[in-house]
């Protein structure tokens, strides 16, 4: 039975293969889910935790990230972070470290290229100097240790393409590493064991004497 037209006629297309294509292409686009603010939390999230120990403080931090899976099962199957969170004995950061979990975690959630987070908070340097971690990596401050946390996590669910150095590149980054650590040891070979580290020299060196912290390397004193 013919359809009848009962409206008046303002403009047509002419149906084809290719159309046809097009709009199931867009509706097969349509069905994927993006990260956006809308995006529900589901029960159960995927999470990695990232010991983050520094020689400033004798506890470590604990940074857990929490990925969400969109479009699982099909093709389109994307790992996505959605929320960060900071734990540590150690209160004395502790506004500062629940407002950057807070905004990280709405930067996540909000979509799109989140992976710029790792280079802005790697380039918070501590007015107070850095220091090395294990293996001679220098980390300017405790900010940019925990965006190097991120980063690694970003990097480990393929956010983030690391870049890898040729075979000299490493062998000379490697040899580089074994002589820091090396002298690192050396020096603080010459400390005692319960000594801590010197905000001015950087060294692990400052001791309890006569009531005041004084740096055994470059004499440094809390009591001027």
């Amino acid at each position: 039975m013919p359809k009848i037209i009962d409206k008046p006629i303002v403009g047509y297309k002419v149906k084809t293969e290719d159309a046809e294509a097009i709009q199931q292409e867009e509706q097969h686009s349509a069905d994927i889910v993006h990260m956006h603010e809308s995006v529900k939390r589901p029960e159960m999230l995927l999470g990695s935790t990232y010991k983050v120990k520094t020689p400033l403080s004798d506890h470590a931090l604990y940074v857990t990230i929490n990925d969400i899976i969109l479009n699982q099962g099909t093709e389109h199957e994307l790992r996505r972070p959605f929320e960060v969170f900071i734990n540590s004995k150690n209160m004395d950061h502790f506004q500062w470290v629940v407002a950057l979990t807070r905004v990280i975690s709405a930067v996540f959630r909000k979509g799109g290229d989140c992976t710029f987070l790792t280079e802005e908070l790697k380039a918070v340097f501590d007015p107070k100097g850095g220091y090395f971690k294990a293996g001679g990596k220098f980390m300017p401050s405790l900010v940019a240790e925990i965006g190097d946390a991120i980063e690694s996590h970003l990097k480990m669910i393929g956010l983030i393409k690391e870049k890898k150095l040729d075979s000299h590149q490493q062998k000379m980054v490697d040899e580089k590493k074994a002589e820091i650590e090396n002298q690192k040891n050396d020096v603080q070979a010459d400390y005692p064991d319960e000594a801590q580290m010197c905000s001015k020299c950087m060294t692990k060196a400052a001791v309890l004497m006569d009531g005041c912290m004084t740096c055994l390397s470059c004499g440094d004193s809390k009591c001027g």
